[in-house]
């Protein structure tokens, strides 16, 4: 076929288009609060080490969900030779091109494995009958090298499928699109089952006679809402410094809102059922990961879930004007980030010593503060050594002209 030396002419559009303003000056900010927040975590945390692991923990995994949402996203477009999402896919590859950083980032998380993981105690294995039977599986060095395939893996992807999609900006070549595409798909796979099995090493393992078979499918709900709110975020910031003017409009707000209402309203699903079919089964050793988030002070955490990351934006993003304009889908998008953090943090803490009940700590914001800043240090980094937008990609003109039908 001749597609193999077909090469697709560059879209005449402005370099301040398509690139991060020089005046924007939040990747280098980004990075100083990070540091900052490394420095208060250090001087915060002194003395209580169990609490650093705690939330730093519920830091990495909120933050690493937004990476590997971009990776979702990404691969999802090349899947289904998405035409309409080509001029936003750039700021999801951004996002994805950061996966290498969460392999420093797991550092302090493998350092506390003994403070985070009950599992890992040998003494609590062999006084324990269902965590000696779970031992083959829950055990430090398994967890170390499951980990590292996993991290590894999401890195090369991310970085080979960044990587290929910046080399067609350069030569243009549409089978660079074919090879991209032929990839996704059994990437696909291995996104779903490595992110199924990284959550039930780092999440649900945190109570290890706890299992649910959809957990898996529970985060990655979230991950997917927490990726659309933050390139919405980004294209109203963009847009406000005077990139991707042209090339993103009300259309494109509009599918990306479009999304962002359908998954919100598929991680509500996802979380009933994973919750009705415990309850109706009423079976105790299932009951009580459910019964630590109901009492001592966390029956509000889960009403404001339950109210915040479904009900509220779910008839807020209804009407269609809401999608379409910025600065109301700009709320919806930072409300439903903050109720993202906040579900992290209603799967991570109630599993420590439950019966002292919801606590909060600075620490709580000072590593969310360090893993956050470093990561849109990163990925600002990322958008100011390349463009905004695929520019060579034989489907931009079909996204630069997109119309809702």
């Amino acid at each position: 076929m001749a597609e193999a030396s077909e090469v697709t002419a560059r879209v005449d559009l402005p370099i301040e288009e398509v690139s991060l303003p020089e005046r924007a000056r939040w990747p280098m900010l980004a990075l100083a609060i990070g540091v900052l927040g490394w420095i208060a975590t250090a001087v915060l945390g002194a003395g209580e080490a169990d609490r650093f692991f705690h939330s730093y923990l519920v830091a990495y995994v909120f933050v690493l969900s937004l990476a590997l949402g971009g990776l979702f996203f990404v691969l999802l477009q090349f899947l289904t030779r998405a035409g309409w999402s080509v001029v936003v896919r750039r700021l999801a590859e951004h996002v994805m091109g950061s996966l290498p950083l969460f392999l420093i980032l797991f550092l302090p998380i493998a350092i506390g494995v003994h403070d985070l993981y009950h599992w890992s105690h040998e003494e609590a294995v062999a006084s324990d009958a269902l965590l000696a039977h779970k031992a083959s599986y829950l055990n430090p060095a398994g967890f170390y090298l499951r980990a590292a395939v996993y991290l590894v893996s999401w890195a090369l992807l991310g970085w080979w499928l960044r990587k290929m999609s910046l080399e067609q900006d350069e030569s243009g070549l549409v089978a660079i699109s074919g090879r991209l595409r032929t990839l996704s798909a059994p990437a696909m796979i291995w996104f779903g089952v490595s992110m199924t099995l990284a959550t039930v090493d780092w999440i649900m393992s945190l109570d290890p006679h706890w299992y649910s078979t959809i957990f898996g499918v529970y985060y990655f709900s979230g991950s997917v809402v927490g990726i659309l709110a933050l390139l919405l975020v980004f294209l109203v910031y963009l847009q406000g410094k005077g990139a991707l003017v042209r090339s993103v409009t009300g259309e494109h707000y509009h599918d990306l809102g479009k999304l962002l209402f359908g998954f919100t309203a598929f991680w509500a699903y996802i979380a009933f059922s994973q919750f009705m079919l415990i309850w109706y089964g009423n079976i105790p050793e299932e009951t009580v990961w459910y019964a630590h988030r109901w009492e001592h002070g966390w029956q509000g955490v889960s009403v404001v879930l339950a109210i915040g990351h479904f009900v509220v934006p779910f008839f807020f993003l209804l009407p269609r004007r809401v999608k379409r304009q910025r600065v109301s889908i700009l709320i919806a998008s930072c409300w439903l980030l903050l109720m993202h953090y906040v579900d992290m943090y209603w799967l991570v803490m109630p599993s420590f010593r439950p019966e002292q009940g919801l606590h909060l700590h600075i620490l709580d914001l000072t590593t969310l503060v360090a893993v956050g800043g470093v990561f849109l240090g990163v990925v600002g980094i990322l958008m100011r050594r390349s463009s905004l937008v695929p520019v060579r990609d034989p489907r931009l003109a079909e996204s630069l002209a997109f119309e809702n039908a």
